[in-house]
């Protein structure tokens, strides 16, 4: 089958449509990974992705089909009547207005999607295979998982927008064993993989297991704790992905003020934290516009190609915007400020690395990750979950030995308006909700009476 490339695909779609106005997106890549286990590679492959989403607008009724795989163009010209079939069907959409004015063409639309250097994990390979040499030499065995995605977004608009994102972004996650503690973990981000250093975490991990050797029990109850940056991560995506303005003013989230009113302007946390949102931070770039295939309290269909730039959700502590739709913004009378797919917390300049929170410690726990998070209450932003892969008593400015996990109960609002002192910020990635916002930088956060409800047996 001769398949059209994304560009052409967009015209033949834009071209096929008979609705009032029409979206189509192509996003194409590549994801390759590794997998490894018992200090042996287990698996290894690639595998192209390729998606077409049109989104139609029908008398202000929305439709939308999307379609997995590279399409011919009856294929394509099957999505829209389906898109526009789906329109016909639906609801009056709320949020239905005029799609954005186009801007100038992005200036690579035209390029071919250019493919990632095939050895973009090979150097990862060679240095895992010195990895698992050294660990054998310690009586360890390492396990893991490593994924490098490429991806080129193209949107188009029947309103005249053709705008194109090319991204690229990996991470590492390394477990090691010794038989003599719990297995210990630590993962790394990056764009490329040059930057990994496998002995640089396998540094990291020794630490660990040295301090697995000796096991403390403690009760469940309320500890001061050093919360990591992707256990920030955890937190903070889904503080920043529930922050939508509407939901707020309509009294159902932790955002909400009697009277149909946000918390806009109040302080929120304990110390001065920034959080912010930027398309073209360094190292956690992101898509410059707006792209959905659905509406939601966060997103809405009709401003795709929405222009996106730097964004404060907060400032020195205190709540300054909240995620806004052209519609909400609108009808609440307030600035735009669409959603930005990646987020940075800072605290004032000079915050230290992991090892000056933990010399500056009298008595408290060092975490290592969160799992299993759970929505508790939306209302309150309450959330449960587990710690994973290590927590670690810390008395007097050393680590002294290895706790059982824990359950806890927390709130990310409640969490940051404990916080005592903010580490340096460092590019992470969320451990259970990487997924909501993949490009994120967080800091270690300082939270006395974080609330550990219960030991588990989880590891």
């Amino acid at each position: 089958m001769n398949t059209p490339g994304p560009q052409e695909t967009i015209e033949l779609a834009l071209t096929a449509a008979r609705g009032d106005a029409t979206v189509v997106i192509v996003e194409s890549g590549v994801d390759r990974y590794l997998r490894w286990a018992d200090s042996t590679l287990v698996a290894a492959g690639d595998a192209d992705e390729y998606r077409l989403s049109v989104v139609s607008v029908v008398g202000g009724r929305v439709g939308a089909v999307s379609v997995s795989g590279r399409v011919g163009r009856a294929e394509i010209v099957d999505a829209v009547d389906g898109a526009e079939a789906v329109a016909r069907q639906a609801p009056p959409a709320p949020d239905a207005r005029p799609l954005p004015e186009p801007g100038a063409a992005s200036p690579c639309w035209d390029d071919p999607v250019r493919p990632p250097a095939p050895g973009v994990l090979a150097g990862l390979v060679e240095q895992l295979s010195t990895g698992f040499a050294r660990a054998a030499r310690h009586g360890q065995v390492l396990h893991g998982y490593a994924e490098h995605g490429s991806r080129t977004t193209f949107l188009g608009t029947s309103a005249g927008a053709r705008l194109r994102h090319d991204g690229s972004a990996g991470h590492l996650e390394l477990t090691a064993r010794d038989g003599r503690g719990a297995p210990v973990w630590t993962s790394a981000v990056t764009d490329d993989f040059t930057d990994v250093s496998v002995a640089g975490l396998q540094d990291d991990l020794d630490r660990r297991l040295r301090w697995e050797r000796r096991r403390v029990d403690l009760p469940p109850g309320r500890y001061e704790c050093l919360v990591p940056p992707s256990a920030v991560a955890d937190m903070m995506n889904y503080a920043y992905t529930t922050a939508g303005a509407a939901a707020a003013a309509q009294g159902r989230t932790a955002y909400s003020r009697a009277g149909g009113r946000t918390r806009i302007g109040e302080t929120i946390a304990g110390i001065p934290l920034t959080l912010r949102s930027d398309p073209t931070a360094e190292g956690l770039r992101c898509a410059p516009f707006l792209v959905a295939t659905a509406s939601s309290g966060a997103r809405s269909v009709f401003d795709n190609g929405l222009a996106l730039g730097p964004t404060r959700w907060w400032e020195q502590g205190r709540l300054r915007s909240l995620v806004h739709t052209r519609h909400s913004a609108e009808e609440l009378g307030m600035p735009l400020t669409p959603l930005v797919e990646n987020l940075i917390l800072e605290g004032p300049p000079g915050g230290g690395a992991e090892a000056d929170l933990v010399a500056r410690t009298r008595r408290g726990l060092l975490l290592t990750s969160l799992w299993y998070i759970r929505e508790v209450d939306l209302a309150t932003m309450a959330l449960t979950g587990v710690t994973r892969d290590g927590v670690y008593l810390v008395e007097d400015g050393e680590v002294v030995g290895a706790v059982h996990n824990f359950r806890f109960n927390d709130s990310p609002l409640a969490m940051v308006m404990r916080a005592t002192e903010v580490g340096r910020t460092v590019p992470t990635r969320a451990r259970d909700w990487g997924d909501a916002v993949a490009h994120v930088a967080m800091p270690m956060l300082r939270v006395p009476d974080f609330p550990l409800t219960a030991a588990t047996g989880a590891v």
